[in-house]
């Protein structure tokens, strides 16, 4: 017998449905293979006057069961990811274990917290024997930050936070006669800039007094870069651990491309541009942005159910800010975070809550998107600033395996195609 999400709901009759069309396209398949499934008794439909219209967590529901490989959705079964790796490569900075993330051996949420981003990022780039040192501020020239707002403030306000990250790290590389040495001390040294000079870059206004006397902390930057104002106590713990949080996760595609580029040798800032040029998509450093919406949507009181299916009306990428395949139940940084945004925004939180529980039968869970997009809305922030914060925060990462791949054979990550045209 099908396994059928319950959605009976009062807004039911009111929520976008899907056509077949969007759900051939959301699961990957032809139309002929969708309505196979339908005849098989694996999805249900309802025809009407625009043809067949499918309910679009039914869908969801659907497709988080062929992407385990397996029969109905049990939540908490999930593992490993889709498709099959073009390859494994060693890595010692991140490991996900026991649906754990772990940074050279120590739990990513014991970092997030117990120290701040800095000495995190610091201690990563470290050589062996590096520690953590709670103290270390990242630091940048004031003449390259000046050289960064200038490009800035060319730019339209129509640029995305992303399109002003891209464009901040090129202008700093300019400002910067060394950009194209190498080595880890170079990587490190440019880490350090873009990780200090970034935020201070996109900033409406310059530091305040506070941070002037005394050393801010990355986040902390973020943070007034994108409120206008300092962070609270509170606010600060829950940014420190986004940021801390979101360092690295295996290979990721973003970080995937910054050390194919590290391999052919490109100067640190290229290596940051590659990645970022991964980095910006919709399944990966842009999730956020379309979380924080559903997300302000309930908040504002959408019902949660709504919010979703007007989400998948409009979307073939699923549900933003639920699933992650390297975790059989919730996604450890969303677990770690979200009691974090709890202490900021009580109304967000309910509404994540509601998200959550409307998702169950899916057996999809949370993940750091959706606890991006939770701190985004309970700050009052731009929707895409969680792209930011990630983005950021991911840089750190990069430059780590920059450095691991700086110790291996150039060019290495230079695969052979096999011709299969005419």
């Amino acid at each position: 017998m099908m396994d059928v999400v319950n959605v009976d709901r009062i807004n039911m009759d009111t929520a976008p449905r899907l056509t077949a069309g969007q759900v051939a396209a959301r699961l990957d398949v032809k139309v002929e293979t969708l309505y196979a499934y339908v005849a098989r008794g694996l999805l249900s439909r309802e025809r009407g006057a625009r043809g067949s219209t499918f309910d679009a967590l039914e869908v969801e529901a659907f497709a988080a069961r062929r992407r385990r490989g397996r029969g109905p959705a049990t939540p908490g079964t999930a593992t490993g990811s889709p498709g099959t790796p073009l390859m494994v490569l060693d890595t010692d900075v991140a490991l996900i274990e026991d649906d754990e993330l772990y940074f050279r051996g120590i739990p990513a949420a014991l970092l997030a917290r117990e120290h701040p981003f800095d000495a995190v990022a610091a201690w990563l780039w470290g050589g062996p024997g590096a520690t953590l040192d709670d103290a270390r501020r990242m630091a940048v020239p004031d003449a390259f930050v000046g050289a960064a707002r200038e490009v800035l403030a060319s730019v339209p306000r129509t640029a995305s936070l992303l399109d002003r990250v891209v464009l901040a790290v090129r202008a700093l590389a300019i400002a910067d006669p060394l950009r194209d040495e190498a080595g880890r001390g170079a990587l490190a040294r440019t880490g350090e800039i873009l990780l200090a000079g970034l935020p201070r870059a996109l900033a409406a206004t310059v530091p305040d007094a506070a941070s002037a006397s005394a050393p801010a902390s990355v986040p902390h930057h973020v943070w007034q870069a994108l409120t206008g104002a300092p962070p609270s106590a509170a606010e600060l713990t829950a940014i420190n651990a986004a940021m801390v949080l979101s360092i690295d996760h295996d290979l990721a595609a973003s970080t995937f491309a910054g050390r194919i580029a590290a391999s052919a040798r490109a100067s640190s800032y290229a290596v940051v541009t590659a990645a970022l040029g991964a980095f910006e998509s919709p399944l990966h450093g842009t999730a956020s942005t379309a979380a924080a919406r559903v997300i302000a949507a309930v908040r504002q009181g959408t019902p949660p159910d709504v919010a979703i299916r007007e989400r998948l009306g409009g979307s073939v990428r699923g549900v933003p800010g639920f699933g992650q395949p390297l975790y059989r139940a919730i996604d450890a940084r969303a677990e770690a975070l979200l009691p974090l945004v709890a202490a900021l925004d009580v109304r967000t939180t309910d509404a994540v809550a509601s998200l959550t529980e409307t998702m169950a039968p899916t057996g999809l869970q949370p993940n750091i998107d959706l606890a991006l997009g939770a701190l985004t809305v309970a700050a009052g922030m731009p929707d895409d600033a969680g792209s930011l914060m990630f983005a950021v925060a991911r840089t750190a990462g990069w430059i780590a395996h920059a450095i691991a791949e700086q110790a291996e054979p150039p060019l290495r990550l230079r695969p052979r195609g096999r011709y299969v045209g005419p």
